[in-house]
């Protein structure tokens, strides 16, 4: 699987092909100037909200930043190795290590409605906070065990349990204890 987070390149092409400033993205999204620049130059790894705001502030699904030459036919990945990654610091602003490791399962489908991902879950170390963002999500445990707080509720899940929630719900997944998880992840974000 790859190394390499393709995230903020991808954010600064659209922004510049929509000759959008960076203060211009920044207030459309409800973030900051020095978030979108250390996004674009890869001094930051992002949690999920903030990269959804910006999604939505450029008019593109989130499956964008990952996509190169939509396909319009299926997409098929072959035993769960998608060499398409993009890290993410859960919910952690000013992290620079990544607890979740995001591997496209539908890179360059195009008009999809549904954003499918084998996420690696690792251990986080300090606090995070919980976040919300519109749409749904679907979790299903490969392997490991995570927990999810959703609002005021901790659900501990392990290999084969499942879980889907309204997104708008503040919440926050991590693995438990010191061990990495790995999880099947449907999320359903409009755009």
């Amino acid at each position: 699987m790859a190394d390499k987070n393709i995230l903020g390149d991808k954010i600064r092409q659209i922004r510049e092909m929509q000759k959008m400033s960076v203060e211009d993205l920044a207030n459309n999204s409800n973030t900051s100037t020095e978030l979108i620049t250390q996004l674009e130059n890869g001094a930051l790894v992002p949690s999920l909200t903030p990269v959804m705001q910006i999604a939505r502030a450029l008019g593109v699904r989130l499956g964008t930043f990952l996509d190169d030459a939509p396909h319009t036919g299926p997409v098929v990945v072959k035993n769960g190795e998608s060499d398409n990654v993009v890290r993410f610091s859960g919910n952690c602003d000013t992290c620079e290590k990544s607890t979740l490791d995001f591997f496209s399962l539908a890179k360059d489908k195009a008009d999809r409605h549904m954003e499918p991902f084998i996420i690696d879950v690792h251990p986080r170390s300090g606090e995070a906070k919980q976040s919300s963002h519109e749409g749904e999500e679907f979790i299903y445990v490969l392997g490991g065990e995570i927990e999810i707080l959703y609002g005021n509720d901790s659900f501990t899940l392990s290999t084969g349990d499942s879980i889907y929630y309204d997104s708008v719900v503040p919440h926050l997944v991590h693995a438990t204890g010191s061990e990495d998880a790995k999880i099947l992840a449907v999320v359903y974000a409009p755009y």
